[in-house]
């Protein structure tokens, strides 16, 4: 079991930090209800990123999420790296990298999610998200069942459906979330998640049976001027999840 923090036992928060001070905000203002995202994508060496991590990760209590960059698939290695030293509750993977990740975190409370991608078609997703095979002329495609059990055996603990933006692939949302629901897998809705479809995203998924939910709500609530999550818009999303769960 992870150490993840769910409102009702249901649904966590994941939003970005812009500096320490804005992850301190984002924190008090979810009621410890949220993985906040720091990406290896803003950092130039794991060394480095290891060192500033470390200050959120005292923080946050631990719920930091390890990024990759806006679903980055080059930065895999540097999430895998950094979970050798940052033990952090939550790590963002392509799905061809969970198993490595896990085995570098050295433990079975940390939670990895495998990031998958749409495939025009509901009920099969893409599993060659990876630096590689997300070029490959013939993408690897498979059900969403055969996804979510091959993530388990590699340690990972979530789907990742990445990039959905927002409600485009609202027919594959719902098969991904209806097979999340008939595995008892955590599920981590990514891309083009904003104030206003936020609700009804949420809604599929808690009407398909998901257990647990783990939406991501990044650029849509950042201030541009100062790249900061606005903490009025993550009292906004928390005030949403207790209305629905």
């Amino acid at each position: 079991m992870t150490n993840i923090n769910y409102y009702n036992d249901r649904v966590c928060l994941n939003v970005l930090a812009g500096c320490l001070e804005n992850a301190r905000d984002i924190y008090k203002a979810a009621e410890g209800h949220v993985e906040v995202g720091v990406l290896t994508a803003n950092y130039p060496d794991v060394e480095t990123c290891v060192e500033d991590m470390a200050k959120y990760m005292e923080v946050l209590e631990g719920n930091l999420s390890v990024g990759l960059g806006g679903g980055n698939p080059a930065q895999w290695r540097a999430v895998a790296d950094v979970a050798k030293t940052i033990k952090a509750n939550h790590f963002n993977q392509v799905f061809s990298a969970v198993g490595w990740t896990r085995a570098n975190v050295g433990n079975d409370e940390s939670h990895i999610n495998a990031l998958v991608s749409p495939t025009g078609t509901p009920g099969k997703v893409k599993i060659s998200t990876g630096p590689l095979s997300k070029d490959c002329a013939d993408p690897a495609t498979v059900s969403v069942d055969t996804a979510i059990t091959m993530i388990k055996e590699m340690g990972g603990n979530s789907l990742k459906f990445f990039p959905m933006g927002g409600l485009k692939v609202r027919d594959e949302l719902k098969a991904v979330a209806e097979a999340c629901a008939r595995e008892d897998f955590c599920l981590e809705p990514t891309g083009g998640i904003d104030l206003d479809n936020f609700e009804e995203i949420m809604r599929i998924i808690i009407d398909a049976g998901v257990k647990r939910i783990i939406p991501h709500v990044y650029s849509s609530i950042i201030d541009k001027s100062t790249g900061c999550t606005k903490i009025e818009c993550v009292e906004q999303l928390l005030n949403m999840v207790k209305t629905l769960v």
